[in-house]
């Protein structure tokens, strides 16, 4: 758990990002990543990685390794074939919950071209939107434990207003995760504001760190003024704060009750 006993809110603007951008690929990064490094920036609590990602039809990321990582992918618009040396094979899209254990080590692709799939695992016609997604990466409680690999669709519960928790460890929320996620000190909650039928408001978990990341739309938050799509608040010692949307938004929220190197 952290020593620190201070409150501490710290927005960075989505326009800061270090950003990587190729003929296919255009992502910004909230953290350091790969070429990209700050020691200053290396992550919050145990979240080390939050990337937004726009991969172009028929392009993506080719077979690559993992290991002792918890990866949370969640797409906007579009979607997102996974694939991965367990067998998975499947597309992500919106209101769908998906984590990949990496574990003792995993291979995986990322690809926007579905069409290459058989019908009976979702294939579709050949397309030309781009496939906007969000990456988080956190730390498991512990290495070299067995990959693995979850999936839920989860479109009705956020339908229904408020912080839905997709991903967990957190035995606080055992009975109301929609997939788990081997560290026990972490939770991802999503937010739909503002839509037709949904609340314009919701109010953040008190945690002692705490990560809000702008998806889409626009929001306000109590202390903090306006936020717009690709900002982020890391927060310690804090929570609580008034989440308001001023157009139709979308909200990614890590509550976590410890922090890398337990500092």
């Amino acid at each position: 758990m952290s020593t620190l006993t201070t409150p501490h809110i710290d927005v960075h603007r989505g326009g800061d990002r270090m950003k990587t951008r190729v003929a296919w690929l255009d992502s910004k990064h909230s953290f350091s990543f790969g070429e990209h490094y700050d020691p200053d920036n290396t992550h919050h609590g145990l979240l080390l990685v939050n990337n937004e990602d726009v991969v172009r039809p028929g392009e993506g990321f080719e077979t690559h390794p993992h290991r002792d990582m918890e990866i949370v992918t969640w797409v906007l618009r579009g979607s997102l074939v996974h694939q991965d040396s367990l067998g998975h094979s499947g597309i992500i899209y919106p209101g769908l919950a998906q984590r990949m254990s990496a574990g003792t080590g995993i291979l995986h692709s990322e690809k926007n071209d579905s069409w290459h799939l058989p019908p009976d695992q979702g294939g579709t016609a050949e397309h030309s939107e781009p496939v906007h997604f969000v990456q988080m990466w956190v730390v498991p409680d512990e290495p070299g434990l067995e990959p693995g690999y979850q999936q839920l669709e989860i479109d009705t519960e956020l339908a229904a207003g408020g912080l839905v928790t997709v991903a967990s460890g957190l035995p606080r929320y055992r009975d109301r995760t929609a997939i788990k996620i081997n560290s026990s000190h972490s939770a991802l909650h999503v937010a739909r504001l503002g839509l037709p039928g949904q609340p314009t408001a919701v109010d953040l978990p008190e945690a002692p760190y705490l990560h809000l990341f702008i998806a889409h739309g626009e929001v306000d938050m109590a202390g903090t003024g306006t936020l717009y799509a690709g900002d982020a608040v890391r927060l310690t010692r804090s929570g609580g704060q008034r989440i308001t949307a001023n157009l139709p938004a979308e909200i990614l929220v890590w509550e976590m009750h410890a922090r890398l190197g337990g500092q």
